[in-house]
């Protein structure tokens, strides 16, 4: 939410008010690249409270950016017109796609530039290029370049990204950052006010089918994350005794050690036993939760909908009866005030997440099950898990988490090279948790170097590298020996000699995993990378049964 905003008359520049303004939301830091479009507004942004934290690459700091706004609420990235704009078209989709508010902040061309549409450098096409782009990958967007209407602009744009938690895209030509618009303004924040006559009737809807229930179950999504509605949600779960499951993107919105929580939902992914309590529940209440292929195991869930009470900040539907203007965290209170006390006469308590004892085989090679095991028992409420895409995700599924928001991984949109410049984000918002970062090799090689970022900021994760000589996932996807999937194996722990910073380990056995992670564990003076050595056959639990699922769609073949 925002802090209390400026309510008096202001004679700020263009990109002064740019600047207060996220500062009124909270924001101290954002990430970026400059380039000489934007430089003015560099200049301006040093020489305020605003940290900047300049990257290697664009898409680089707009993962830095995601990751920073999961945590802190909102984040904000800043890059030079269209070799830097389009640079971070990737990193900005994965914000919209989960639902990450990242206000995009680009220079672009001055005004009094384009007169007779010179080809000036940069450029692709016209002046408008990038502003359509982004206008397919933003909630809302503008061009200042009017003085009239650009406080009022920014502050429509900047009220998107916190009221949807999307993403968001100021352009600001270089001309306009020092102008100072001639007309008076006064900040009016917007207020989102629900029906509350609709509000009640869902609830009591809702209510009744909970009262009802002998197997009721909530099925807990990313918009409890992204909306803040965690203490909402367990007080509601806590009022009616009701076990709580979340999905894929979901994971961390409650401490998996606490008492209502059964674990994780996936369809045929999952654990068996908490698919089968969801699905043969009677009530299901879905809180904030987006329904896709991952989430549903590759579409084997198998959820009724006339069994169902789905809520979002979109829709609310209970059975098939659709309510309009009803906010998500209104229902959620509403719906708690009832206290819908259900049939459930036993607590489904073997459900329960259970960590799995270690016990050290120190000649044993590495595998990703046990190196998962291994990790488990470092978990606790400071550590922030951040998984990139492939069985780095699969396997960190099965990691305890013991605080809110510390899972972080792109586990929808699934973009390669996510979690290494993540971390970076997840150093700033939170510097005194410990972030573990687990990636594979293919996409450690596409952003692992913004790792300089992190030794140069003195940052001390814990990054490690599964080394199973190529793309893993896609071999179970579609099994042969196909050269496609090979990549050429570095030297990861060599790279802190490279970096000027950080130790790096080369782990083949187990002994050896258990002495680099107590040793990267009891380091805090940089990051540590251990480089893990895995079978190409090797794979998590969870990947094997999605390969099994999906491996028929990759292969065309589709089951009835």
């Amino acid at each position: 939410m925002a802090k209390t905003p400026m309510t008096e008359e202001t004679r700020l520049s263009i990109g002064e008010y740019i600047i207060q303004r996220l500062q009124d939301y909270g924001l101290a830091d954002i990430f970026g690249i400059p380039g000489d479009y934007v430089l003015t507004f560099y200049g301006m942004l040093e020489q305020s409270p605003i940290n900047v934290v300049g990257c290697t690459r664009e898409d680089c700091a707009g993962f830095a950016a995601d990751a920073y706004a999961r945590i802190h609420g909102l984040g904000a990235v800043c890059v030079t017109y269209c070799v830097g704009g389009l640079s971070v078209c990737n990193s900005i989709a994965g914000a919209y796609a989960e639902k990450s508010p990242v206000v995009l902040l680009t220079g672009s061309p001055g005004l009094n530039e384009r007169d007779n549409n010179p080809l000036l450098h940069h450029m692709v096409r016209d002046f408008r290029t990038q502003i359509d782009v982004f206008e397919k990958l933003c909630i809302a967007g503008t061009e200042l370049n009017d003085p009239n209407t650009a406080f009022r602009e920014v502050d429509r744009v900047l009220d998107a990204a916190v009221r949807y938690k999307r993403p968001v895209y100021l352009d600001l030509p270089r001309d306009m950052v020092n102008v100072v618009p001639h007309a008076p303004h006064t900040f009016q924040p917007t207020q989102v006010v629900g029906d509350p006559l609709a509000t009640a009737e869902a609830a009591n809807e809702a209510a009744r089918l909970l009262k009802a229930a002998r197997q009721p179950v909530i099925l807990a999504g990313v918009e409890v994350h992204r909306f803040e509605l965690q203490d909402e949600l367990l007080a509601l779960a806590e009022a009616c005794d009701i076990p709580i499951a979340t999905t894929l993107l979901g994971k961390s919105v409650i401490r998996e050690t606490h008492p209502l929580c059964i674990g994780l939902y996936e369809g045929a992914m999952g654990r068996a036993d908490v698919t089968r309590y969801v699905e043969d529940s009677d009530c299901v209440l879905l809180l904030g939760t987006f329904m896709t292929d991952l989430n549903l195991g590759i579409y084997t869930a198998n959820l009724n909908p006339n069994k169902c009470i789905h809520a979002t900040s979109e829709q609310l539907r209970i059975h098939h009866h659709h309510y309009h203007g009803v906010l998500l965290s209104d229902f959620i209170k509403e719906l708690t005030d009832r206290k819908p006390h259900s049939q459930l006469e036993t607590f489904p308590t073997e459900l329960r997440p259970s960590r799995e004892s270690f016990e050290l085989q120190p000649d044993a090679p590495v595998t990703i099950t046990r190196l998962v095991a291994r990790l488990d028992e470092l978990m606790d409420e400071d550590v922030v898990v951040i998984a990139d895409i492939g069985d780095a995700l699969f396997a960190a599924t099965e990691l305890t988490t013991y605080e809110r928001t510390n899972f972080l991984s792109p586990a929808y949109y699934t973009s390669m090279g996510y979690a290494v410049p993540a971390s970076l984000g997840a150093c700033v918002a939170r510097p005194h948790d410990r972030p573990i970062v687990i990636v594979g090799d293919g996409a450690f090689q596409m952003t692992g170097m913004e790792l300089s970022t992190i030794v140069r900021h003195g940052f001390a994760p814990i990054v490690i590298v599964l080394n199973n000589q190529g793309y893993g996932t896609e071999r179970f996807l579609h099994p042969g020996k196909w050269e496609y999937n090979e990549i050429h194996s570095w030297a990861y722990h060599q790279l802190p000699a490279v970096l000027g910073g950080g130790t790096g380990y080369e782990i083949f056995t187990e002994g050896e995993l258990d002495t680099a992670l107590q040793s990267a564990w009891d380091d805090t003076s940089g990051f540590s990378l251990l480089h893990v050595h895995t079978s190409v056959d090797d794979a998590s639990r969870t990947l094997r049964r999605l390969a099994d699922r999906m491996g028929q769609r990759v292969r065309g073949v589709v089951e009835d």
